[in-house]
């Protein structure tokens, strides 16, 4: 088998972005994933993203576990860490590392099976305990590596690639995220790459547990009739309740279309999001609304995307803790292991 390496040189007359980097700087290796396939669109959008948000590669953490998703993180950033865990542990390492070293900022990518299936508990307390990350589920309803099985995601009454109908219920992630504590929850389409993109971003900067599910189609066993994930029918069902623009600071904010009721909302580092509002009835801050019309717009066969959900105002998982501010690489011996009276003392005080 034969794989083509991408060319090291670069024009010199390729744009950088503040820190002199290019969207090449910002790639992986060439990607084996079936032609066509969501998952390449969303690597693209999260290096457009990256690029945009000048992110110092080495400065990122990507972790996945394991799925065609869980392959993908070798197809971007190549130059940032990374760590492929086993199936459906991704959160528990991303945890662990983010602990560590909280001056990176922390990628995880993750699939349905991944996510919905084996991992579901861990994905549950990943956004329980608010880890300060972003976590993009790229969601396609089937096992493709094993040949297209449905999957936790996929809906009732979706047919399969050889004429099976699903008969299960749904895992819906997105309200699985609301309900479990995620503080940013948003949903896209792979091949919507405006709204993609400024979600990502977004989702980069806020603090806490942020959560993207991604449709993306699977070209090779669920993009045809009967399917509720393929790419006619999410073109044809997608409800889009708000369009996101994302700026790192308050300045140069401009709104395309003026008649648009416009919505905008400052993170905790400053960063300003502005939601056009396509459905000004829908508000991101309410928790309870949010769910309900999620269920609302999914029991019409609609998939509602966009922002859903944001708490401007969260706090992430080292608030919790009360967690020294330096990475743990930077601490003292006598720092780390204090001694035999303190570690009494703790002791103590769980009698």
């Amino acid at each position: 088998m034969t794989y083509l390496a991408k060319p090291k040189l670069h024009h010199p007359s390729l744009q950088t972005n503040a820190v002199g980097y290019t969207r090449r700087d910002y790639e992986g290796k060439v990607s084996t994933l079936c032609a066509g396939c969501g998952h390449d669109s969303i690597s693209a959008a999260i290096i457009e993203a990256c690029w945009e948000l000048s992110i110092q590669p080495h400065r990122l953490a990507k972790l996945s576990g394991i799925g065609c998703s869980s392959k993908t993180p070798d197809y971007f950033l190549g130059n940032s860490h990374g760590f492929n865990t086993v199936h459906g542990r991704m959160p528990s390492v991303l945890t662990g590392a983010n602990l560590a070293n909280r001056e990176l900022l922390f990628l995880g990518v993750s699939g349905d099976g991944d996510s919905a299936s084996i991992g579901l508990g861990q994905f549950a307390h990943v956004m329980r305990r608010g880890v300060n990350m972003l976590y993009i589920l790229e969601n396609n309803g089937v096992y493709g590596l094993t040949k297209g099985q449905f999957s936790a995601t996929a809906d009732p009454g979706s047919k399969a690639k050889r004429g099976m109908v699903n008969s299960d219920a749904a895992i819906d992630t997105v309200s699985l995220a609301i309900l479990m504590g995620a503080s940013f929850v948003g949903r896209s389409f792979s091949g919507d790459k405006a709204q993609l993109v400024p979600l990502i971003k977004a989702g980069l900067a806020h603090r806490g547990a942020a959560f993207i599910d991604v449709i993306s189609p699977c070209v090779a066993f669920n993009n045809h009739d009967g399917s509720t994930k393929s790419y006619d029918y999410i073109r044809e069902h997608n409800e889009a309740v708000n369009r996101l623009d994302f700026w790192p600071s308050r300045e140069a904010i401009r709104v395309d279309d003026a008649r648009a009721e416009v919505m905008e909302l400052t993170q905790h580092d400053g960063s300003v999001l502005r939601l056009r509002r396509i459905r000004p009835e829908f508000d991101p801050g309410d928790r309870v609304r949010a769910m309900n019309q999620i269920l609302e717009h999914a029991a019409r066969g609609e998939v509602l995307t966009g922002l859903l959900y944001l708490d401007a105002e969260a706090e992430d998982l080292h608030a919790h803790l009360s967690t020294d501010r330096r990475p743990l690489n930077r601490l003292e011996a006598d720092e780390l292991c204090p001694g035999k009276i303190a570690l009494e003392r703790i002791n103590a005080s769980l009698r």
